[in-house]
């Protein structure tokens, strides 16, 4: 994995559970991990190696959902033997609704930014 994150940084995610009243709008995403076309976007952590947050494959933004990630399985990711997961280190926390991609694949509840443009989207939109 790129840029794997530090002990020290997973401890600062809210533990598994621990935001379950908040609503996904209002989710702090801590930590984002890609590959290609693939987002995890984390929100807690076991701080071991269960992590809980939003999981975009090869960007299926139909099939994207809230669910469990491995750190341990991201780590060892390997396309074609070379490309590997990467741990966004650029990222700065921030509530799930400041995620186009989240919305865009119904993570949250509709927003009206999304209507803006008939509700569709394309990848140049989805980069601003």
């Amino acid at each position: 994995m790129w840029n794997s994150p530090q002990k020290e940084q997973l401890a600062k995610i809210p533990a598994l559970y621990a935001t379950e009243h908040i609503p996904a709008e209002h989710k702090t995403i801590h930590f984002h991990f890609f590959v290609g076309t693939c987002h995890w976007f984390i929100i807690e952590s076991d701080h071991v190696d269960t992590m809980f947050g939003f999981c975009i494959l090869n960007g299926d933004l139909e099939m994207a959902e809230w669910g469990y990630v491995s750190l341990e399985e991201l780590k060892s990711v390997k396309i074609q033997g070379c490309l590997e997961v990467e741990c966004d280190c650029y990222w700065q926390p921030r509530p799930a609704s400041e995620i186009e991609l989240i919305r865009r694949a119904g993570g949250i509840i509709t927003d009206p930014r999304d209507e803006a443009n008939g509700g569709t989207w394309t990848w140049h939109t989805l980069q601003n």
